[in-house]
């Protein structure tokens, strides 16, 4: 069965909007350093062919330099990128009369949607970030309307997931009982928190850069929040990156319990040889030992012009390597597999459907003895719709851990209207606290506790205050 039962609806009307986030502290990664960007919010409405209608809501930053890395493009043209894909996307999906399923608006837009997106000069992960946050408003809308969670509008497959309908890119699933893995999805009530250890962050102490009684430094972070899972930035210049993991090992070390860390490349290295002398570098380093033990796996550390054009199988037979930036379409992980990568990673601003396909992967290759994974990674996603759709995502197709960051480099919800803020933490009191003047993520022994997200509709009990947000700016983007 591939949703066969799942109702049929069109998409009625879609609403964009933005809202301005400020970062409490600078976030370098790869090559920005990110102080400001707006945040998207997507409101959309469906209605089946009985009348019923109901809207749905979902929300995402507009991170620079990661979609785009071209470094001639501004952060202004990287936001008006993902406004132009996001109107397009929206544009596409309305106009179309035709009643489908959920999975089968998605499906039937794919393709064009690329191409449409090449014609503004848009590359596909670019392009595909419009569709992405349409899909999670529209599938929020259809757990409104049939009274049921994002969890069981997935186990049951009521959002209708059928392989068959992008043959070109999911012919590997072909045969494959889409249907029993979804059924087989257990969410759980909680998970581990991943700590980002950016670039730019210091490491012990208390710089003071701030203020806001927050913690700021790395073993700050620790003390507060009790995590056990890190991500460990590099730059790509080993000399340095080597003596900064020293200074990180320092913190983690003094842990009385195991840690877990991932080292992300962030496409800093232009060949696998100078990520390679990075690693053995790390092994010979007797202050590393423990760091070095209790890394899992490596994120993709070659830039994506030639990620896949290099084989990483030996690499991936040290520590697992995974694809991220180069995952720009459905396909990305069939070719990644293919170059020796054992891993991809779920990012809601890729689009929950890949999550949950390339999920069904691992456990169809799994099956016939592969040991290919999935990993929860974030882009400073933002407390509200953001944070809790991702979580839902990554808790649903069974990731114990994921990357979360944003809690750390924006202040919670304190510029938000006080009404949101109390709406957001009534309707999810395991994970939101009020402190230092604001509503924040609550983290407890490295641990966010999630029960509530398994309400009606796409992980959310509330909404932002959609009449207080601005409309989505008029891009500028002019392909060159």
């Amino acid at each position: 069965m591939t949703g066969s039962n799942a109702p049929i609806f069109r998409l009625r009307e879609v609403r964009l909007y933005e809202r301005d986030v400020q970062l409490r502290m600078p976030f370098r990664f790869g090559v920005v350093t990110l102080r400001e960007a707006p945040q998207c919010f997507v409101r959309a409405r469906v209605e089946y062919p009985d009348g019923r209608t109901a809207w749905g809501g979902a929300a995402e930053l507009l991170a620079p330099k990661w979609f785009d890395k071209d470094l001639s493009l501004t952060n202004e043209q990287n936001f008006d990128q993902l406004r132009v894909s996001l109107n397009l996307a929206a544009a596409a999906y309305v106009d179309d009369p035709t009643p489908r399923t959920a999975f089968g608006h998605f499906a039937a837009h794919y393709e064009q949607h690329i191409i449409a997106g090449a014609r503004q000069g848009l590359n596909a992960l670019t392009a595909n970030f419009g569709p992405a946050q349409i899909d999670r408003a529209v599938l929020d809308a259809l757990g409104r309307i049939e009274g049921c969670s994002f969890y069981d509008a997935v186990g049951s497959n009521i959002a209708g997931i059928d392989p068959a309908l992008l043959p070109n890119q999911l012919g590997d699933l072909a045969g494959f009982d889409i249907s029993g893995f979804l059924a087989r999805l257990r969410p759980a009530d909680s998970i581990a928190a991943r700590h980002t250890v950016g670039l730019v962050d210091v490491i012990t102490g208390h710089p003071g850069r701030v203020g806001d009684g927050l913690p700021e430094s790395l073993e700050e972070v620790v003390d507060t929040y009790g995590h056990t899972y890190f991500k460990l930035k590099v730059g790509g210049n080993a000399a340095a990156d080597l003596d900064r993991l020293i200074d990180i090992a320092s913190v983690l070390d003094r842990l009385d319990r195991p840690y877990v860390a991932s080292l992300d490349g962030n496409e800093q290295y232009n060949d696998l040889g100078a990520l390679e002398m990075l690693w053995r570098r790390m092994t010979e380093t007797p202050a590393l030992r423990r760091l070095v033990a209790s890394i899992a796996f490596i994120e993709q550390p070659i830039t994506r012009s030639h990620a896949l054009d290099s084989d990483v199988s030996a690499l991936s037979a040290i520590k697992p390597v995974i694809v991220d930036e180069s995952d720009d379409g459905l396909d990305a992980f069939v070719r990644a597999r293919a170059r020796g990568y054992q891993g991809v990673s779920s990012k809601c601003c890729k689009g929950l459907y890949k999550s949950i396909l390339n999920a069904a992967r691992c456990a169809h290759w799994n099956a016939g003895g592969g040991r290919y994974f999935m990993t929860g990674e974030d882009l400073t996603t933002q407390a509200g719709l953001a944070v809790q759709q991702d979580l839902a995502l990554v808790n649903l197709i069974g990731l114990t851990h994921v990357e979360r960051n944003g809690h750390h480099y924006v202040n919670g919800m304190a510029s938000l209207p006080e009404t949101e803020q109390a709406a957001f933490l009534a309707a999810h009191p395991d994970l939101y606290v009020h402190s230092h003047g604001a509503v924040r993520v609550k983290i407890e022994s490295g641990r966010l506790r999630i029960g509530s997200l398994a309400g009606a509709g796409f992980a959310t009990g509330a909404y932002p205050d959609w009449e207080k947000l601005t409309l989505l700016k008029t891009p500028q983007w002019r392909p060159s």
